[in-house]
């Protein structure tokens, strides 16, 4: 069975689903002999190539949280093919991410590649990390070309990946940041 579908495919999920008539095309991904819980070579590159992605958090109250995160290119890196980590860069302090997971370290990120309609997404258990605490893992998440500050690391540990359908992604493109010249 796929991690996703585990995780994903609840009681009222699977109700849904009956409803609308889907029920059966879905079994697919719970009869999949690919857990699809761990990162390979497509999803290494892709992550490698992404400057944004957006991460949902739940806090104690039990009402979602989304955020955007944004970096230089590979600025969410793959430590091995289970693990993600990434610099949290300081930004507004409202720390409502940070709080959710210090609760609860549930995470799912969707990455985009808007120009090549492809979406990437992933689940699973996030843990912060100091300086103080873990100097040799900050330094592999270390950026040192790029100026905003560091406040911790974020660690991710895959429970699960999905490829989505492009259907209703809308092309998008970024214009080109002034170290890369005009291609792309």
């Amino acid at each position: 069975m796929r991690a996703f579908a585990e995780i994903a495919f609840t009681p009222s999920v699977k109700a849904a689903q009956t409803r609308y008539a889907s029920r059966e095309a879905n079994l697919a991904f719970e009869r999949a002999d690919d857990r699809r819980d761990r990162l390979g070579e497509r999803e290494a590159r892709f992550i490698a190539a992404r400057d944004s992605f957006y991460q949902a958090t739940v806090g104690e109250n039990g009402w979602p949280y989304v955020q955007h995160r944004g970096g230089p290119p590979g600025f969410l890196k793959v430590l091995d093919e289970r693990t993600l980590g990434y610099p949290d860069f300081r930004g507004n302090r409202q720390y409502l991410s940070v709080g959710n997971l210090l609760a609860d370290g549930r995470i799912s990120l969707i990455l985009m590649d808007y120009a090549a309609r492809q979406r990437l997404k992933l689940w699973g258990r996030a843990r912060l990390i100091h300086e103080a605490d873990a100097p040799q893992l900050m330094a592999r998440l270390a950026l040192p070309d790029y100026r905003a500050q560091v406040e911790r690391g974020v660690l991710i540990e895959i429970a699960a990946i999905e490829w989505n359908c492009p259907q209703h992604i809308t092309p998008r493109y970024s214009a080109p940041r002034p170290n890369q010249g005009g291609e792309r």
